[in-house]
């Protein structure tokens, strides 16, 4: 019986930097950035829709590349 893997919900520096060709870096500040636009705490995880939402990027397009 296989497992099913549900879809995540949250994005790291890693998969921000798979979809825009990004440094490591440049990838984290994003994050930071978007985390203080929307008022989270350092630590506080940035979902899908919220990254997809502050950078104009399609949310399934995005999903796609979290998939591979």
């Amino acid at each position: 019986m296989q497992k099913m893997i549900p879809n995540r919900i949250v994005i790291f520096a890693r998969d921000v930097q798979n979809i825009t060709g990004r440094s490591e870096r440049t990838s984290r500040l994003l994050l930071q950035k978007i985390r203080e636009s929307l008022g989270k705490k350092k630590g506080q995880y940035i979902s899908v829709a919220e990254f997809c939402q502050l950078t104009g990027l399609n949310e399934e397009e995005v999903r796609g590349f979290l998939k591979k």
